[in-house]
C-alpha cells in the first residue's frame, strides 16, 4: 500500500470541515480544532482511519467479497463510477433505492425484468413489438437504467458498503446496520462517526478530497483482488491426490524386494 502524503491531503482540502455551528459533538475524537468558525479535521486521525479501512477492504476483496460503492451526491457520482468500475465492483451513483438491502428479493426481481428488456433490445425483439408497447418498455428502461446502473449484475446482497457522506446516505447505512453489513464511510464534521464501522474523517464536499480517498481505497481493493488470484494459482500448482497406480507400483516393488531377500536367505551356502 502506498504512503499517504500530508501535502496532497492538504492540497485536496481533506482537512476542511463544515462551519462550527454545524459540527456534531460525536465527531470530537477526529477534530483538530475550530479555526475562524470552521471545524478543522485532524489529518493524523484521517490517515490512520484510512489505512485501517484500506486494510479491511483488502482482506475482504481477498476473500472474494462484493463491495458496493455508494455516492449519490453530485461531487461523488463520477469518481464513484470510475473507482467501482476499475475494480469491477457494483456501485450506486444516481440514487439509493429504498430497500435495496433489506428488501433485496424484490429488487432482484426488478433487476431480472430489466435484464430481460436489455436482451430484447439487443436481439431486435423490441423493435418487432407494436409501436405503443415498445415505447412504454423503452420509457421504463430509461427509468430502470437510472435506478439500476451499477447493480445490474448483482445477484445477492453486497458483503461490504463504501459510503460517501454518511449524512447524505443515512438510509443506506441504516439498512446495512440492520443486516449487520460492515460499512466503510467518509464522515465530515457534521456527521456521527459512531454509526460507521470504519469511519474516515474527511471533507466530503470537495471533489478533490473524495477522489484522493476513493482512489486510495480502490488500490486497496485491487490489491485484495490480485492476492485472491495469486492464492488460486498457487493452489492449482499443488497436487492434492496421489495417483493410485503409483501407490500400487510401490506396493509391488516392495513385495518383489522382500521376496528376493527371502529367496536369498533360503539358498544353501557353498563352502
Amino acid at each position: 500500500m502506498i504512503e499517504l502524503d500530508y501535502a496532497n491531503m492538504i492540497e485536496a482540502g481533506v482537512h476542511f470541515g463544515h462551519q462550527r455551528k454545524r459540527w456534531n459533538p460525536k465527531f470530537k475524537t477526529y477534530l483538530y480544532k475550530h479555526l475562524h468558525g470552521i471545524s478543522i479535521i485532524d489529518l493524523e486521525r484521517t490517515r490512520a482511519c484510512l489505512e485501517t479501512a484500506a486494510n479491511f477492504l483488502t482482506e475482504c476483496a481477498k476473500k472474494g467479497a462484493h463491495i458496493l460503492f455508494v455516492g449519490t451526491k453530485q461531487q461523488a457520482q463520477e469518481v464513484v463510477r470510475e473507482v467501482a468500475q476499475a475494480v469491477e465492483m457494483p456501485f450506486c451513483a444516481n440514487r439509493w433505492l429504498g430497500g435495496c438491502l433489506t428488501n433485496f428479493e424484490t429488487i432482484k426481481t426488478s433487476l431480472a425484468k430489466y435484464q430481460r428488456f436489455l436482451k430484447m433490445e439487443e436481439s431486435g425483439e423490441l423493435n418487432k413489438l407494436p409501436k405503443k408497447e415498445g415505447a412504454v418498455i423503452r420509457r421504463e428502461m430509461v427509468r430502470m437504467q437510472r435506478s439500476f446502473e451499477g447493480i445490474c449484475n448483482l445477484t445477492h446482497r453486497p458483503d461490504v458498503l463504501v459510503i460517501v457522506d454518511a449524512r447524505h446516505e443515512a438510509i443506506a447505512i441504516r439498512e446495512a446496520k440492520r443486516l449487520q453489513i460492515p460499512v466503510v464511510g467518509i464522515v465530515d464534521t457534521n456527521s456521527d462517526p459512531t454509526l460507521i464501522n470504519f469511519p474516515i474523517p474527511a471533507n466530503d464536499d470537495s471533489a478533490k478530497s473524495l477522489r484522493l480517498i476513493l482512489e486510495y481505497l480502490q488500490k486497496a481493493v485491487a490489491q485484495g483482488v490480485e492476492l485472491r488470484k495469486l492464492d488460486k494459482m498457487s493452489h492449482k500448482d499443488i497436487p492434492i491426490n496421489v495417483p493410485t497406480h503409483t501407490k500400487s507400483l510401490n506396493r509391488k516393488d516392495t513385495a518383489k524386494a522382500s521376496s528376493k531377500e527371502t529367496s536369498n536367505e533360503n539358498e544353501p551356502t557353498q563352502g
